[in-house]
Formats: C-alpha cells, structure tokens, sequence
C-alpha cells in the first residue's frame, strides 16, 4: 500500500485497542473518487463502476466526493480534505489542469497514489491519467456526428463545459485538427456552460438567437448537451438544429425521440468508474507502478497501456441514436 499509517508507544498503541473497530476500518483500501461537481449524471454513474470494483476487490472502501459547482477552488477543498482523513488514493477528474497541482502533490508526498481520469492533471500532479477513450477519436468522433447530417455543409458551434476543462479543451483541439476532412462545415463560435444546466440552455438560446442560421451545436459534456437540446426544442427549431457530442443515454433518450438530437457519442461512465477505481486500487498496494510502457490492469476492462506521459485510453466511443437508445437508456 503506498500510504501506511502506523501509530507508535504505548500510549498510541493503548488508544487503537481502546478503538476497538478502528484498526478494521483501517485495513480497508480507502480510494476517494473526486469528480467535478456533485450531482452530475455522469459521475454518479461512474460511482457506481467504482462500487463494483471496490466489491470484486473485496477489501475497498469508496469515498465519492467532490465540490458543489465545478471549480478548481472547491476541488482543492476536496483533496485538503481527504489528505486530513489519510486516505490510501485520491481518483479525480479535474476542473484545472495545473491549479490542482500543488494539493495534489501534497497528497502524494504523504503517500497518497493520485490518479486523474475522465479530465486530466499535468503530469507532476499524478501519477497516471485514464482517458475514456483516445482524445483523437473523441475530437473526430463529434464533429463527424454533425457533419453526418450536414452533407452540403453548414454552421455548428460548440458548447463546452469550462474555458480550463482539461478534457473538453483537448477533445476540441483535436476536433479542430481534423476540420478539413469536413469541407463545408463551419465552426462560428465556442461558449462555456460551466457545466450548469441553466448557464448551458442560455447559452445555447444564445447561439440560436445570434446565428438564426445555425445547423448544429456539439456539446461535448453531459451536462451541455442536454440542456441545449432543451434549447432546441423550447426555441421550435427541432429539425433546423441538430444538438450532438457527448452524453448519456438516460438522459438523452427524450431528445433522440423528440428530433433534437439525431446521435451521439459516449463511453460507459459505469466502465470508466470501475477502471479509475481499479488502478488506484492496483497503485496504492503496490501491485504495479506508473511508468511509460507500464501495463497495468484493470478487471474486466482489460490492461491500460500507459504512454510516455503516463496516460492511456480505455476504450472507443460509442454512437447512440434512434436505432439502439431503447437498449442503453435504462442502463446509465
């Protein structure tokens, strides 16, 4: 285990008898699952990926935690909080690429694995990063999912999460690496909904109201998404303007069945939980270490290949549209 609290004399040693269960509380492998806001559908089901593995492990504990609103601040609250209560490793998906960094290294110089998923953190902040799937694919894979209904072209615009989301920022560089295999599609703006519903749908009321022409908008967040196809639907422009990108199929089920959105792309967040929770777990008791070439297991969902930057990808996106959304919704 990478962090081993030892408690030393006979006063300490009287104090953990006296405990009676504290010492078998203790010899669970405590991982703490940090997201970036609470009460995200997407991580709520990442939590329960992590639940299983921790219940496969059989000797794991998890902690699901993260701030009220999706900010750097309140996720550094977080992990001061967590490195107070010791705990073995710390998975998070985070707000900031750099911002987190220092707490982070805090936690690790008290023997605490960190791992970033989902959303990265600079390398000297972990100790590997899980992608959901390759950032290329991703960046394709949405600005092909609105082009596929545009074939003479047209205007999309981008609704993000937060202008310093590691993620969303890396999934649209590479969406626009690969703009000129789409002539005739047009990217006229990018504007952030902070991941927060109301701030997303007036966003995206905002892209229809200043482009009247507009065809498309790709929400590469959970969040965003959905709440642009609300957009959609409340301004009476199903038909006229296809919202696509990432998100979950619980909660766009209604969308697809509407008109508002054609198909969309996403990896099982239940997978993603249960792989960040599986290699912390492997990390923090020393049955593998990062390292570039390293291969390091994760259950079910295989062995993750780490890069030079430490960093690997899970699995492919998958597409969800009218032909198979009544198969997956009721999942996640």
């Amino acid at each position: 285990m990478s962090m081993t609290r030892r408690l030393f004399g006979g006063a300490a040693l009287a104090a953990m008898m006296l405990a009676g269960g504290a010492a078998q509380a203790q010899d669970k492998v405590r991982i703490a699952l940090v997201v970036k806001a609470l009460g995200i559908g997407f991580f709520e089901a990442a939590a329960k990926g992590a639940e299983e593995a921790a219940k496969e492990l059989g000797d794991v504990e998890i902690i699901y935690t993260g701030p009220t609103d999706t900010t750097a601040e309140g996720q550094i609250e977080v992990i001061n909080a967590l490195i107070a209560q010791q705990v073995d490793a710390i998975a998070i998906s985070a707000n900031d690429t750099d911002a987190l960094v220092p707490a982070l290294k805090k936690a690790m110089q008290r023997g605490i694995t960190v791992i970033s998923w989902d959303s990265g953190v600079a390398p000297e902040g972990r100790e590997l990063h899980l992608n959901p799937s390759s950032n290329p694919l991703i960046g394709n894979m949405i600005i092909k999912l609105a082009a596929d209904e545009l074939p003479d072209g047209g205007k999309v615009a981008v609704l993000s999460a937060t202008t310093t989301s590691t993620n969303q920022n890396t999934w649209i560089d590479e969406m626009n690496k690969v703009m000129g295999n789409y002539p005739g599609i047009e990217v006229v703006s990018t504007v952030y909904g902070d991941d927060l519903a109301d701030k997303s749908y007036r966003e995206a009321t905002g892209l229809m109201q200043t482009y009247p022409d507009l065809d498309a908008i790709i929400a590469p967040t959970s969040v965003g998404i959905v709440a642009a196809a609300r957009a959609v639907e409340d301004a009476g422009k199903v038909g006229q303007v296809n919202v696509t990108g990432l998100g979950l199929p619980s909660e766009m089920a209604g969308a697809i069945e509407s008109g508002a959105s054609k198909s969309f792309a996403i990896w099982n967040p239940i997978d993603l939980g249960y792989s960040a929770a599986y290699l912390a777990y492997e990390l923090a008791t020393d049955k593998a270490e990062a390292g570039p070439g390293a291969e390091i297991p994760m259950g079910r969902m295989g062995t993750l290949t780490l890069d030079d930057n430490n960093e690997g990808a899970m699995a492919d996106p998958f597409v969800y549209d009218g032909s198979n959304i009544d198969e997956f919704k009721g999942i996640f």
